[in-house]
């Protein structure tokens, strides 16, 4: 998903103007993208003067610090504090859950690949 670093965006607005779904906008001068309207064209990535149109791979630390700051919330409660064996139980069910997730992603990239070769039906 495409994203805007706003540190980078100068708003020129090349990229509301370029996007045929009119999923960015201006707010306080700076593009946002909607995910819920982009059909992820990436028309945004190649007008961008300024480069602030980013790929969402580059979001993956900050995903990863929200996912442990996410768990260590969890470890933190009154349920789970001060009881190591409810800690490892609950680390045990987040690894699962996030197992469950990689398995999910793998077994939809495997039938994007299917659709983009013309195995699906329609």
């Amino acid at each position: 998903m495409p994203w805007i670093n706003t540190e980078m965006c100068d708003g020129c607005e090349t990229c509301v103007e370029a996007c045929s779904v009119g999923a960015i906008t201006m707010v306080d001068a700076t593009a946002v993208i909607d995910d819920g309207t982009c059909i992820r064209c990436a028309v945004c990535h190649d007008v961008c003067p300024s480069d602030a149109v980013r790929h969402d791979g580059e979001r993956i630390p900050d995903e990863v610090a929200a996912n442990l700051a996410w768990a260590r919330s969890l470890i933190e409660h009154e349920f789970y504090a001060g009881d190591r064996e409810r800690q490892r139980a609950l680390i045990d069910r987040l690894q699962r859950y996030f197992t469950k997730n990689i398995r999910v992603m793998e077994k939809t990239v495997e039938r994007l690949g299917e659709m983009r070769d013309g195995e699906y039906a329609d």
